[in-house]
């Protein structure tokens, strides 16, 4: 009686739990915050290992992991999605893991320089994923959070055009194919920059605007080909230069294009233009 009573008990033991072991599972699995934070953890692990291990033959998995984030993000928020899909917000997720993942490669191969990066890595990639959480949510309904999701959007959106100029600038290819890169990953960013201000439905409904912006950048990088300067520098300049004309873009849209914003922005782009002039190596 006794061994029956133990025995009972010791089930009735791993029976509860397996059982909280089980909730815990379902938690994970149906609360949404509990999704992204497995993402991102999931998405910076394979990044460090593509780059600290795989080094340059890695480049193919950045690509993959650069489209595993997009869909990783479609499964976090797939409820949110369904009557109400917008594919301009998978662009930003896949252009900002990419942008890390080659930026990598320029960076001293330490093993603390990138345990730093892989960090800020997985701190912007989940606050991307709540702010594209909350442009779906606001495509629907109003809420207080549209305001700061469009500043860390745009923030993160700036870091990752910096990071693929650099990488860009630093092959030193010959001008169609710089021109051609750049073109790539310009014309979808500044859509996506332009979607999260207006949460249009259709994917090209601002298609000339986008295209206008895309050809003054490109104008821009031909005229940084020939700019006998550093790839950062160059790249630090047409970021400003696409950190203006997105700004200025933005608050047209908003209705608040007035003098006093258009004079900000008019110093930003001189400022970094006597930079890049000023650090520019003329001999």
């Amino acid at each position: 009686m006794k061994l029956n009573s133990k025995s009972n008990y010791s089930i009735k033991i791993r029976s509860s739990f397996f059982s909280k072991v089980k909730q815990l599972i379902k938690k994970i699995v149906e609360d949404k915050r509990q999704k992204f934070i497995s993402s991102v953890l999931g998405l910076s692990v394979g990044l460090f290992i593509a780059e600290h291990f795989l080094g340059r033959s890695g480049v193919l998995m950045i690509f993959i992991l650069s489209f595993i984030t997009s869909f990783l993000l479609y499964l976090c928020i797939r409820n949110d999605l369904k009557g109400n899909f917008f594919w301009q917000i998978f662009i930003l997720p896949f252009f900002y893991s990419l942008a890390f993942g080659l930026f990598y490669l320029l960076i001293p191969a330490r093993y603390i320089t990138r345990i730093i990066m892989t960090t800020f890595y997985a701190i912007g990639l989940y606050s991307l994923f709540l702010a594209e959480n909350i442009f779906t949510v606001s495509s629907i309904r109003t809420i207080a959070l549209l305001s700061s999701a469009r500043t860390v959007s745009v923030a993160l959106t700036l870091l990752s055009y910096f990071f693929l100029s650099n990488v860009v600038f630093s092959l030193h290819l010959n001008l169609p194919l710089t021109i051609l890169l750049i073109s790539l990953y310009t014309f979808p960013i500044i859509l996506q920059s332009i979607w999260i201000y207006t949460l249009e439905r259709k994917l090209f409904s601002n298609i000339f605007w986008v295209v206008s912006l895309t050809i003054c950048l490109i104008q821009i990088a031909v005229l940084l080909w020939f700019w006998p300067s550093t790839p950062t520098l160059l790249a630090l300049f047409i970021s400003g230069i696409f950190y203006s004309v997105l700004g200025l873009s933005h608050v047209w849209l908003e209705k608040r294009l007035f003098k006093g914003i258009i004079w900000e922005y008019i110093w930003v782009i001189s400022i970094i233009f006597l930079v890049l002039v000023f650090f520019t190596s003329w001999t």
